[in-house]
């Protein structure tokens, strides 16, 4: 999930009552909730020692109790220090701040498993990937509701006034100006007169001080709201692959081939449409399923061969780039294409992450390699 969600879940748990726990419970809340991402620290190393190691240690079972135990304790060793030198008792409970830690720092590992880029849970001992393919990278469901609860509650200073109407207009500006592409916002105009409907009622709540009546309730219905949303689309996702199922028997008769994975992944803001994907033996399919069409018909169907369906010295060569080796470490359905197959002088293998893109696109999930035809062949050889 996005660090903007993160830290919203972090806020309304601290609103639900963790803040209670500790001085400065609400801060580590926030600092918790992002800890796992910290191995945004690898981007020195660059694109490729980034894509290697983003959700990796840090968001392991191992990590996450690692991040949470050592957070609190360098806050509240922090505070002891700072106390000290002011000749004061520590105001913090380290007790506090741990069950707060634990229980926010769990959240993240959690929440990025529903997405479709995955989590591994179990390094350094296992590398496999898991994938909840539930809920999209960005949702404005979490936004709205969390960051809504959390206004309601807020002080009221001039500062947070300032920060909240940066909040809101971040994801305000995404819903309205996002990405309309493939795996972006469908039908928009929804979504943007529930946005607008649910800030203005929430500013009407928050002018009648509805937070201070019902103070804590608040985050934690909000919260609850949550876990029935993820539940409600887990339910969907179960309705999505069913119709994948039937989908994916005649994609692969046609082509006298046999499934051996397939995967419906969440669209931004739709959860009856789906971005489905189907593996065969030798190549991968990926396609638009809409839930609401009861006919169950693909759209947008594009297929593309697997890396192992290629016996090309040029394939050959081209995996054994260091950048590659990582991509096809890290991609879910990598599949690719040559440029030019039948090239004598050098050509470019074309790798994607067919859960994000096609060859031959730019971005984070593609990777091109160029190989010299003759070498590749004498290399073989």
């Amino acid at each position: 999930m996005d660090n903007l969600t993160h830290s919203l879940v972090g806020l309304a748990a601290a609103k639900a009552g963790l803040e209670k726990l500790s001085p400065g419970a609400t801060g580590l809340c926030v600092l918790a909730a992002n800890s796992p991402d910290a191995d945004i620290v690898t981007l020195v190393g660059g694109r490729w020692t980034y894509l290697q190691n983003h959700r990796g240690i840090t968001h392991s079972i191992l990590g996450t109790i690692v991040l949470a135990v050592a957070l609190p304790l360098f806050f509240h060793g922090c505070a002891w220090l700072i106390a000290r030198l002011r000749k004061r008792k520590p105001a913090t409970r380290l007790r506090g701040l741990m069950i707060a830690s634990i229980l926010v720092t769990a959240t993240h590992p959690l929440l990025d498993w529903t997405n479709n880029y995955g989590v591994r849970f179990l390094l350094p001992w296992n590398s496999r990937w898991f994938y909840g393919d539930l809920v999209f990278i960005m949702d404005p469901v979490f936004w709205l509701v969390l960051g809504g609860a959390v206004f309601l509650v807020a002080r009221r200073t001039r500062l947070q006034t300032f920060i909240w109407l940066v909040m809101a207009a971040i994801p305000t500006f995404l819903v309205f100006f996002g990405p309309a592409s493939r795996g972006g916002l469908a039908n928009a105009l929804p979504l943007r007169i529930i946005w607008i409907t649910a800030l203005v009622g929430l500013v009407v709540l928050y002018t009648r001080e509805m937070g201070l009546r019902w103070g804590a309730k608040i985050p934690r219905v909000a919260l609850m709201i949550m876990v029935l949303y993820v539940a409600g689309l887990f339910a969907v996702h179960a309705l999505a692959l069913r119709r994948l199922s039937a989908v994916a028997t005649e994609l692969a008769k046609t082509a006298n081939e046999h499934p051996v994975a397939m995967a419906a992944m969440p669209t931004l803001a739709n959860p009856l449409r789906w971005i489905c994907i189907v593996e065969t033996e030798t190549s991968a399919y990926r396609f638009d399923l809409a839930l609401s069409d009861g006919e169950s018909k693909p759209a947008h169907l594009v297929r593309y061969q697997k890396p192992t369906a290629f016996s090309s010295p040029v394939v050959t060569r081209a995996e054994a780039d260091y950048r590659a080796q990582v991509f096809l470490g890290f991609a879910r359905f990598p599949v690719l294409q040559i440029a030019d197959p039948n090239c004598t002088t050098q050509t470019l293998v074309q790798f994607a992450d067919l859960r994000y893109t096609e060859p031959g696109s730019t971005g984070t999930f593609t990777l091109e390699v160029p190989v010299e035809c003759g070498l590749a062949n004498e290399t073989v050889k």
